[in-house]
Formats: structure tokens, sequence, C-alpha cells
């Protein structure tokens, strides 16, 4: 049963969400936002209240190892979701549209809000990025500050945020606000890069081209994370793991990480993400952002002002089971020895609003009956969290058109935009573009490279050859693990021998996909054209190295010349690493912010 759209006496249409044929103050199109708001609150029990600060995960379809997303909410009550999955824009739309019944069908009519972590890249980890749904294909959001054209980035992020927006996605959890200065971190793709300048105009850019001027029913809302910034990772150990729980700070650098947030305030993002890890030695208290009252309530909410939606980073508190697959342990680095409910009235004491993923209200209400945390603290949270529903117009249309959908996503027009930003990512390292007919491929789809001439098998049969190389990293244990490339950024010693040795034989490009600095010293003496590129399909690729279009991208970071220096550097300072094999800006003259 959907809200019936009944229309007042005056002749204003509305949904009528509780069902009792009278238009309410909340569900009174014409009010402001902070009226509909109170008036809702002061009709919601402490149950709604709880389950209202819970963002859950959903997989479409009520199949999978999670709860099916209608018992989370006609049973739970949540009406918050990251999507784990999205199908293609005809079943998402139909999707979005059945869990927006589900929700109307309860007692208040509260409509349900999706968000997804981003879906426009390259980038396959089902902790932090997905590919699929038809979406228009750009580079990482790396490669977007590769461009450092924020008018190019506005653009595409309008383009990310019609799409999202077409099959229901309301919140997008991006974008990442992380400085890239410790070039061990598994996450850098997702940054925009090293330099806080750089980062702070795209990230502007970012936000602008999704919320719009200010978020309506025509915005998709960000989440913007990791505050106070996930950069500075102890020796680029990732935070989802406990060689990853800290923060750190050699260099006395956090005003630095900071800088690209205030660019994010200052732009409007409707919601923040705080940390897993502890920012140590920073000065602020040392347990998990998620949980710091320090962090959250005296630096985001007080020095800044910040006054939306802070949702925990996910499953900081209980874990994730998935059964019959892995069990992750949860990440509540500097409060492990509290108890569970101790846990959540401390991280809703720092100021949180919502426990990313968690789905539990019982959660929140047993400390609500313990009496750790009182009924109008929830208030506070629900407040928020009510009015993004709100200003997004979910409250009077949370349906999406299935055909629209299908006609938005993945345009020939988006896709030609994304291939552009692709195209525009691509840096020139050294060397010349190649020329040639006889074409050996490691890496590239053999039958995209045939529309370039002919391939062969062996290189000693060549013209040219063109190989795509993936970052070195060290491959780790545990199903989550494996999927964050961390630690050693040198190529095994034999691997660069071999490659060598190709190009000392045989013009060759080496294309470098630089999810991390990859340390390219043993390589880049020998290719007759070194390229960094940052998600770009293989006939993006072809263009450049053959000369077809040219390469306008610039380095986002430094290249470091070996493990040695990266360990030498200070996690925290931009540019610490000694003599870069390419400097941040290169191929151009570069305006960076020093160490």
């Amino acid at each position: 049963m959907s809200a019936a759209l009944l229309h007042h006496t005056d002749g204003t249409p509305f949904r009528d969400l509780n069902h009792n044929g009278t238009m309410e103050p909340y569900e009174d199109p014409r009010l402001p936002v902070e009226e509909r708001v109170e008036d809702l609150l002061a009709r919601m029990t402490v149950a709604e209240k709880a389950a209202q600060m819970l963002h859950g995960r959903m997989l479409p379809g009520n199949h999978g190892p999670f709860p099916s997303g209608d018992h989370l909410i006609t049973e739970r009550g949540l009406t918050a979701f990251g999507m784990m999955a999205v199908p293609d824009a005809r079943a998402m739309a139909e999707w979005n549209n059945h869990v927006q019944d589900l929700a109307a069908a309860a007692r208040l009519g509260i409509p349900v809000t999706l968000a997804s972590d981003p879906r426009h890249g390259f980038t396959a980890n089902p902790a932090t990025a997905f590919t699929g749904g038809g979406f228009s294909t750009g580079p990482e959001p790396i490669g977007l500050a590769a461009t450092d054209d924020p008018e190019l980035v506005e653009r595409y992020a309008a383009l990310i945020g019609r799409e999202l927006r077409a099959v229901g996605i309301r919140v997008a959890i991006h974008p990442m606000a992380d400085l890239a200065t410790e070039p061990r971190w598994a996450r850098i793709s997702g940054t925009f890069g090293e330099d806080p300048d750089r980062a702070s105009r795209i990230i502007a850019a970012y936000i602008r081209g999704l919320q719009g001027g200010s978020i309506g029913p025509d915005s998709v809302a960000c989440m913007t994370k990791h505050f106070p910034g996930g950069g500075p990772q102890f020796k680029g150990e990732d935070s989802h793991f406990a060689a990853g729980r800290r923060l750190v700070y050699p260099g006395g650098a956090l005003d630095r990480h900071l800088r690209p947030f205030e660019a994010a305030f200052e732009a409007g993002t409707a919601q923040i993400m705080p940390a897993y890890a502890i920012p140590s030695g920073s000065g602020l208290a040392e347990v998990g952002a998620n949980f710091n009252h320090d962090v959250i309530t005296g630096l985001l909410r007080g020095k800044y002002g910040f006054d939306g939606v802070v949702c925990t980073d996910f499953n900081a508190i209980t874990g994730m089971d998935v059964p019959g697959i892995v069990s992750l342990p949860p990440r509540h680095w500097g409060v492990e020895e509290l108890s569970v409910p101790e846990q959540v009235a401390l991280t809703l004491h720092a100021g949180a609003d919502q426990l990313g993923g968690e789905t539990d209200p019982e959660l929140i209400l047993g400390v609500v009956r313990s009496g750790a945390v009182t009924e109008a603290r929830l208030d506070e949270s629900v407040r928020r969290i009510l009015r993004d529903k709100f200003r997004l117009g979910l409250f009077d249309d949370p349906y999406v058109d299935v055909e629209a959908a299908v006609a938005t996503v993945g345009t020939p027009e988006g896709r030609a935009l994304g291939r552009e930003l692709q195209s525009r990512s691509l840096v020139h390292l050294s060397g010349r573009p190649l020329t040639g007919t006889r074409l050996y491929v490691e890496g590239v789809d053999p039958a995209v490279a045939a529309r370039y001439g002919t391939v062969v098998d062996r290189p000693e049969d060549a013209d040219l050859a063109v190989l795509r190389l993936a970052t070195p990293y060290e491959k780790r244990e545990g199903l989550l693990e494996q999927a964050f490339h961390s630690g050693s950024l040198e190529f095994e010693p034999a691997e660069a021998a071999r490659l060598a040795e190709l190009a000392r034989t045989l013009p060759t490009a080496l294309v470098a996909q630089l999810e991390r600095p990859a340390v390219l010293t043993p390589l880049a003496p020998h290719a007759a054209l070194l390229v960094g590129e940052f998600g770009a399909a293989d006939d993006v690729v072809l263009d450049a190295v053959l000369g077809r279009t040219p390469m306008t991208g610039t380095l986002p970071f430094d290249l470091p010349r070996s493990d040695a220096a990266v360990d030498a550097a200070r996690e925290d300072v931009p540019f610490d690493t000694a003599d870069p094999l390419f400097p941040f800006g290169h191929p151009t003259a570069p305006r960076r912010t020093e160490g």
C-alpha cells in the first residue's frame, strides 16, 4: 500500500502518509522544512526515532546474505540504506519504487533514502567502490584530480547525480576529502590527490555538481568522508584492519588534511562520515573518530559549525557477518574494551547521528532505556536526518519513472563525457607516441587492439608493444583484505627485468595504472612511452599511445623513486618523499603546497 495522493480543501495535492485522510503539517508541501520536521518528530515514538538513526546495507531483490530489505523496512522501521549492489537501471528504479511502497505503508509513511558508494569508475572493492549498473564510466576520483579542471569535473559530477537520481539513489557516500600523503595507502584512487589546493578545488566542484547550489529535489546529497582526513594512515595500512587503526601526524600537518573538508563545507556538503582510525598524536582524543567527541562535536560541529547529518563509517561497532562467507570484526579502534551499549552511547555523545551499517534498533533503544542516552539526544539527530529527506523532496515524491531511468542512465552523451574524462586524465610521463601496424599487447583486449592494426602473439613479430601494468601491491590474507592493495609499491625484480628487457628490444608503451603512486624507476629509462592512467578503456589508452589524442593530465601526487623513500617520509606531510621520480604536476611546472 502506497500513500494515497489526496487534495486539501484548497486544492493542494499531498501524500496521505499517515493514512488518515487529512493533510497534517508534515505532509503539507507548502510549509517550510523545519516546520514539517518538528511536526513529524512530535508524532514519532522512541522506536521510530531509533530506526531512523540506523543506516543499513541493502541488496536489491531480497536475496543474498543480508536481511531482506522488506524485513528491515516493515519489521524494523529502517529508512536509510547503502546499496551493496546496483542492477541495471530498470531493475534499480523498480526496486526503489518497491521499497518506497513498503515505507509508505508504515504508520507515518517516512520515505526510504537509498545511498551508494562510488559506481562510476573501474574499481570493484566490496567495502569501498563498485562497478555495474550501466552508468557512464569515468576515471577513478584520482583521475578527476589529474584533469585539474573544476568546470569539467562539475559537469561530470552533475551527470553522476542525474544517473543516480534517476534510479532512486539520493545520497552519495562520497567524495573522499582525504589527502593522498601516504603513498602506500590502499584507497588513494578514491581521493583527489596529494595537494591540498588541488584537492580543495576538485572536491568543491564535485559537490556542486552532485548537489547543485543547495539541497533540493534535483540533488544527490554528498556524504563527504573521512573526517578529519583518512590519508595519514600509519605505514599506509588501511583502517578497515587492526594494522591501520591509527592516523599519525609526525609532521604535525593535521591542518593540511582539514583543508579539503573546509572546501567541502563551503560547497555545502550535506553529510559527513568520520574515519575509523584514531587521530593519534593530533591533540584530539585517542579513540577512533566515530567515537570521538573532540572530532565530531569539538572540531566538526564546534569549530566548523557543521549541522548536517554525521553517519559513522560502516560497522564500527558490531562488525559484519555474512553467513557462510566471512565474519568481519568491528572497527572500534581505541574503545575495544567497552561493551557494545557503551560504544553506542559514546558514539551518540560524540555527536554522530546515524550508525553506518547497523540494522538493529535495539542498539539505540537499549541505551535509551538504560538512561545512558536521552530521548532529547535522539531528537537532535532525527531532526537532521528528517531534514535531508524533506529537502531532497522524498516526502512529496520518492518514486522514480522507470522508463525515464532507462533513458537517462548510460546515454551516448553520458558515456562520451565519461570517456572525455578518461582521456583528459591520462598523464604523459615520458617518451613519445608510437607508430606501427603490428601490435603486441599485454593487459589490453586483443579485439580492441585489432582495430588499430594487426595483433601478434610474439614481441619479435611486432612493430610496437603496448603493455598495461597494474600498480604493484602485497597480496594479503582474508576475503576483504585481498581487495585492499597495500604495501610495497615496487615491481617484483623478475617482472621489472622482464619488462625492461622487452622495452629494450621493441618500442614499448608502458601504461601504468596508478591506483597508488607506483615506483616506476626500473622501467622509465627503457620505455619508448610511459603513461600514467587512473581508469580508462583500452581504446582511450590506445588512442593516446598512438598519438591520436593528446595527453593533458598532470600527476595528482608525487611518484616516488623507491619504497625506501616512501618509508622515510612522514605519513601526514604532502610531498615528503625525497627526490621523486616524477613530481606532482608533471609534466607541467607544478604549483604545490610545500611539505
